[in-house]
């Protein structure tokens, strides 16, 4: 099993000055202490569960690219891109930029989006969620197009697209890998197992979880796709530093239902030593589950 980081908490002593250097550390922490995914948020709000609407948040896909020019070896992604937030036109050709500028290393997770205020707080539409997953595999469909060489037009019920040209393409071939984040079972797992390269699951227990992997499999089944190559990854609130041997005997646990990855995020106001202390605590023994 593998080991990502999710940094999701931009509250930390030396205010807005300390942003850059703590989340470029942390990074390069992480690549070097063996962490195979990095991730942030994609929020404009702080969110409500973690602190306030007035805490600091960045914009992801600008922090990505900051984090491109610190990093060599880590694939860097949002965990996850709320549908609503870009045209899926930009929104490919932003995440083609990050794939190109790291060097194959972009990866892009979506979802249909659920933060409302920070919708209306800053005028972007909010569709129910009907339309929201209509528009997500819209969108997914867009991107592959757009990854593709095909740079015809897409005539699809939210979206209408002249031209899909995408120029340079991205590194990595036939795109960078989709993660689509959310375990519900009739909608966003069979759109993981139509579009998707990689799923995203909270930690809610390994039954719960096994359930919802034995959800993707049927849905891979009917619609003829490969369950084993859709790598399957877990979000946990585990603090992996604070007792090492429970978290590592629970990650045999996922890993024996077919958990690849498993991402956890700094508790610490110093993230960048937490994840010097957690990963030298944990990735050499996870890598052998």
């Amino acid at each position: 099993m593998r080991l990502g980081i999710h940094f999701a908490n931009f509250t930390l002593p030396g205010g807005p000055e300390a942003l850059a250097p703590t989340l470029a550390a942390t990074a390069e922490a992480a690549e070097a202490g063996g962490v195979s995914l990095f991730t942030l948020m994609d929020h404009w709000f702080q969110m409500e569960s973690l602190a306030t609407s007035f805490d600091p948040m960045l914009e992801g896909y600008t922090s990505l690219g900051f984090l491109a020019g610190k990093t060599k070896t880590m694939r860097l992604g949002l965990l996850v891109t709320g549908v609503t937030y870009r045209y899926p036109g930009l929104l490919a050709k932003i995440v083609t930029t990050l794939d190109v500028l790291s060097e194959g290393r972009a990866m892009l997770g979506i979802g249909a989006a659920w933060y409302e205020r920070e919708h209306l707080g800053l005028g972007v539409p909010y569709p129910d969620i009907s339309e929201r997953f209509e528009r997500l595999e819209e969108t997914l469909q867009i991107c592959q197009q757009m990854w593709s060489d095909n740079d015809g037009a897409f005539d699809g019920k939210h979206y209408q697209l002249a031209e899909t040209i995408c120029v340079p393409q991205p590194l990595q071939k036939p795109g960078p890998p989709i993660m689509i984040g959310g375990s519900g079972e009739k909608k966003t797992l069979r759109l993981v197992a139509q579009y998707g390269n990689a799923c995203n699951l909270f930690d809610i227990g390994v039954e719960g979880v096994k359930h919802k992997l034995d959800v993707l499999r049927g849905h891979c089944d009917a619609l003829g796709t490969d369950y084993d190559a859709i790598e399957k990854t877990l979000i946990t609130g585990a603090d992996a530093l604070d007792a090492p041997d429970t978290f590592l005997a629970s990650m045999e646990q996922y890993a024996a239902i077919g958990i690849d990855l498993v991402t956890t995020g700094p508790s610490s106001p110093e993230p960048a030593a937490w994840v010097a202390r957690t990963t030298e605590a944990v990735v050499p023994r996870l890598s052998g589950i």
